[in-house]
């Protein structure tokens, strides 16, 4: 899962600031309610997956015993100064093994549609599954549905505060099940100067059906949200099933 990586090291310096506008507080609350209603376990412990700089559990530690996941050392370093004392694990989504499970796991932010394919889609959610006590509950937030697509959209965003500027402008093409969108940023902070970078973004659309197999083939029960954080993408639940009492 290198696509996607080179982007997020030389971004994550600026990128609390570019996505300044996400209303965290609002999503927090949101899971937390998800995890009440589906949840079996407590959702006491709370493991979030592609944590980035750490701005979920900047929240969600105030009431859980958080840990962070991400393969970015970039990023990791950025939540590790926000989140003193919370455990975080540098890891790939599909492979990572912690010593313990947790009554929440989470992925946000459509992490998983950094991967190419259906196949690494499965096995990461195999990957949350392992991580669930029995009764707790994977939420996840997929990439845009297919049915969001839109080819040929152009968007520009500016960001800044008193020292730095971000601007952002986007292209996006659709190629089968996959977005490629073209990224230029703009990046300029006081006494700096300005840097340019460019970036190829490729993500892979799967429908709510779809992600609710590979869900249920990693030994989770899905359903699927259509009202998510963005209207596009939706959520993704899964409950692990707590085994069968002995007879």
């Amino acid at each position: 899962m290198t696509q996607g990586l080179h982007m997020y090291r030389d971004l994550a310096k600026f990128y609390d600031l570019q996505y300044s506008g996400k209303d965290y507080p609002a999503e927090v609350r949101r899971l937390e309610a998800i995890a009440r209603r589906y949840g079996r376990s407590g959702g006491r412990s709370w493991l979030d997956v592609a944590c980035g700089t750490g701005k979920h559990l900047e929240l969600l530690r105030r009431r859980h015993d958080c840990t962070g996941v991400d393969v970015s050392a970039e990023m990791l370093r950025v939540a590790r100064r926000r989140l003193p004392g919370i455990p975080l694990v540098r890891g790939d989504m599909r492979t990572f093994r912690l010593a313990r499970k947790f009554d929440v796991v989470s992925c946000l932010f459509s992490a998983i549609g950094h991967l190419t394919t259906e196949h690494d889609v499965q096995r990461t959610f195999a990957t949350l599954a392992r991580h669930l006590q029995e009764g707790g509950v994977a939420i996840v937030e997929p990439w845009i549905l297919p049915s969001h697509a839109k080819p040929g959209h152009l968007h520009l965003t500016t960001i800044q505060n008193d020292t730095v500027t971000v601007v952002r402008m986007a292209h996006s093409k659709v190629r089968g099940h996959t977005t490629i969108i073209q990224y230029c940023y703009l990046m300029g902070k006081r006494g700096r100067g300005i840097r340019y970078l460019e970036e190829i973004d490729r993500g892979l659309m799967i429908g709510p059906a779809r992600l609710c197999e590979l869900m249920r083939a990693s030994g989770l029960v899905p359903r699927f949200l259509a009202r998510g954080f963005k209207r596009e993408r939706g959520l993704l639940i899964g409950v692990k099933p707590c085994a069968a009492a002995p007879s």
